[in-house]
């Protein structure tokens, strides 16, 4: 086939809702009103038409179905299953180095993963597939994709979701960006008692403690507005803060202090796979943290190096998934749910954080599995965890942190997919529906449905096994069949 007779616009799909790599964007806080955005290669223009419902300044082209828009500079340009339908490689690397030089901030771009390629009626046709419908489909690996992008562009992109890439024109806020991701939220601790100089001074006293309690640390006077107010009134930015230890619990701002520097310690070794950044090229910001936290770079670039060849150590991820204080131990894995992800180890966070360095984000997964035993993460989603007792699982995707290859499986359409059991183990005593899970736990253990946990992976095991037992589920109460 020549490629004048491939159908490239073919491959243009109409959607009612964001693209993946827009979405993805939106939930990063990377796409807002305060943006402009141009979308390249924008199809049936579907995403402009949804961002600008929601007030986000928007322009695009095509060249099939608009060819006369002009291709205008924008803070994010997206270039959004592209790459993947243009069958000539020099012509595939000119439209991702036109689409980054429009883009004054942000490019995203994203192509098809092997993982969602459907050959069996393809023909292979250069470095891909031409289908039955005439278009051309180049599959990546994310790898393959990171490295392509990188030596194009000679820029390294930050993985946002599986074949989902962000190239950010200034160093500095993709430093920023990836530092925020295992940055933990935390709140700040409630008032222990009156004084009467906090109360006074309590409207510039506020936006010290949400500072701290973002960073775990005292500010530089240059990072806070009123900074200059509180030391004018108070003295300094460090008494201002001793005030504050006074009427809130002291112990609570060390804790914050401490989960602040175990996640910047994930993030500097994390940050191996990308090429560690010089001091001089973070952002001021993180070389504060970085002197608050650990004195001098050196030692927190040591301490994070000997952090990340734990990773690789598979006696002590075995461990510490063993003496995890959140999370489901099996024999094989430590499962876990996302919303419980801050209350792991530094060293399991730092593991989980490689599959997540390579991946990105992977949408609608709840449910990590670490595997003990081999190099491996795999991300499950359980659509209906926090409303069914025993939820399905709808899909999993896996990544080797050896090979990296990706495996993907679908259980929607199955008959009898797994199913979880003891949901209170997968979430931290403190989520709002511990509780609930719990209850239900107990009424099945004094059941006898537990056991032989040998049969009761899979729904129809499960639902025998309720039937034998004569009872049934509603919500998450068991209650007795009526004879």
């Amino acid at each position: 086939m020549k490629p004048s007779e491939i159908n490239r616009h073919k491959t243009a799909l109409k959607r009612y809702n964001f693209s993946r790599p827009v979405n993805i964007a939106i939930s990063d806080g990377l796409i807002d009103q305060s943006k402009a955005f141009f979308d390249y290669g924008c199809g049936h223009g579907d995403d402009i038409k949804l961002l600008e419902k929601i007030g986000v300044h928007c322009s695009g082209w095509d060249p099939e179905f608009r060819p006369s828009s002009p291709k205008q500079p924008a803070d994010i340009v997206n270039l959004g299953y592209v790459i993947n339908v243009i069958e000539d490689q020099k012509e595939r690397a000119i439209t991702l180095k036109s689409a980054w030089e429009l883009a004054k901030d942000l490019l995203v771009v994203s192509a098809q993963l092997y993982i969602d390629a459907k050959t069996a009626n393809y023909s292979p046709f250069k470095d891909g597939f031409l289908t039955k419908r005439g278009t051309f489909q180049k599959y990546f690996e994310q790898q393959e994709l990171r490295q392509w992008i990188n030596s194009t562009l000679g820029e390294s992109p930050v993985p946002a979701g599986p074949g989902i890439f962000y190239v950010f024109r200034d160093p500095a806020v993709k430093e920023a960006f990836v530092s925020s991701r295992y940055r933990r939220r935390a709140a700040a601790p409630r008032l222990r008692k009156s004084d009467e100089l906090f109360n006074r001074y309590n409207d510039i006293l506020q936006p010290l403690i949400d500072f701290i309690t973002a960073r775990g640390r005292v500010p530089d006077p240059k990072e806070l507005n009123v900074a200059p107010t509180i030391i004018e009134n108070i003295g300094s930015i460090k008494q201002a803060f001793r005030i504050i230890r006074i009427v809130t619990d002291e112990i609570h701002w060390d804790q914050i202090a401490e989960e602040r520097s175990q996640d910047l310690l994930i993030y500097l070794a994390l940050a191996c796979f990308d090429g560690r950044k010089k001091f001089s090229e973070l952002p001021q910001a993180l070389q504060l943290d970085v002197r608050a936290f650990f004195s001098t770079y050196k030692r927190a670039c040591n301490l994070a190096d000997t952090l990340l060849f734990a990773c690789g150590n598979r006696e002590k991820i075995n461990a510490a998934c063993k003496e995890s204080s959140v999370g489901k131990v099996t024999p094989s894995a430590l499962y876990v749910h996302i919303s419980a992800l801050d209350g792991l180890s530094p060293l399991l966070r730092a593991y989980e954080g490689c599959g997540r360095s390579y991946l990105g984000i992977v949408e609608g997964v709840n449910i990590i599995k670490l595997h003990r035993l081999k190099p491996k993460i795999s991300y499950l989603s359980y659509p209906d965890f926090e409303t069914k007792p025993h939820p399905a699982l709808a899909s999993s995707l896996s990544v080797n942190l050896q090979t990296f290859r990706i495996k993907t499986y679908q259980y929607k359409t199955s008959v009898n997919p797994p199913i979880l059991h003891r949901k209170e183990l997968f979430i931290s005593p403190e989520h709002n529906l511990h509780a609930r899970f719990a209850r239900l736990t107990r009424s099945e253990e004094r059941t006898g449905l537990f056991d032989h946990t040998s049969n009761i992976g899979r729904m129809n095991e499960w639902n025998d096994l309720l039937a034998e037992k004569g009872v049934y589920l509603r919500g998450h109460r068991l209650l007795r069949q009526k004879k």
